[in-house]
């Protein structure tokens, strides 16, 4: 590894420590965090990589810092702070709305080829995995299945699968609130699939009936993925919709 890469590594290990140490309240809102000079003798660490892992917590809107007032914690924003020109993050969760989804299997599964090839995650690592379908609010046979979801969760943020048998919207938040971060980038492609028998019997529509599939991959701030989302919808039950507008200079 070089000096540079190790650097890189230590300051993201010094911004998760201080991470943890926020949202356990070891440092509550409206507290300063310990000066600059002191985390370096905690952490035996140089002022440049103090000053990153700092960076890293204001990018998660976790502290503010000023000049001569030190870093302040800051209490958590709004979902108005994802707002984007073209899409809101937070739209995301607008789909949940009047939906629940109904858990099958959660477990931790190493990924396999076809899983990596799917995904996009890297082969050989573990992942909480839950799916499930997410249906309409009707109750037992009136439920319609509008998705196959598949949740792929970063092993680091595997807690959040006990609180699933309870939660119906989206895991995202979760996570952001359980560890302290922030998903700052969501990746969206939507692809045309044919369903097999076995997903089109669990959607209540024939076998090979054309589905669209999105998946969403979730990255933190700090750049790690946080979570992927595979939902897979009969055709007939989704459609996207997206403005854009032009920028001018």
């Amino acid at each position: 590894m070089s000096d540079t890469k190790a650097v890189d590594h230590r300051y993201l290990q010094v911004a998760r420590t201080l991470r943890k140490e926020i949202v356990d309240g070891v440092y509550p809102v409206g507290s300063q965090l310990p000066t600059e000079h002191e985390l370096c003798e905690r952490f035996s660490v140089s002022r440049y990589t103090i000053r990153e892992a700092l960076r890293r917590l204001r990018d998660d809107n976790l502290v503010s810092s000023r000049p001569r007032t030190g870093t302040l914690v800051v209490p958590r924003p709004s979902a108005d702070s994802y707002v984007q020109h073209v899409m809101s993050i937070n739209d995301l969760l607008e789909f949940a709305t009047g939906t629940r989804f109904a858990a099958e299997s959660v477990a931790m599964v190493s990924i396999d080829d076809e899983l990596a090839a799917r995904t996009g995650l890297a082969l050989g690592e573990q992942w909480l995995t839950v799916r499930g379908y997410r249906q309409t609010d009707g109750i037992g046979d009136t439920a319609t299945p509008l998705c196959r979801t598949e949740y792929y969760i970063n092993r680091a943020f595997a807690a959040v699968g006990r609180l699933l048998q309870r939660h119906q919207g989206p895991v995202f938040p979760l996570i952001e609130d359980l560890f302290g971060l922030s998903i700052v980038e969501v990746h969206q492609e939507i692809v045309a699939v044919l369903l097999s028998s076995d997903l089109a019997a669990g959607l209540d529509v024939e076998s090979g009936t054309p589905a669209l599939q999105v998946q969403r991959t979730y990255r933190a701030s700090d750049g790690q993925v946080a979570q992927v989302t595979i939902n897979t919808h009969p055709a007939a039950r989704f459609r996207h919709s997206m403005t854009m507008r032009r920028v001018r200079g």
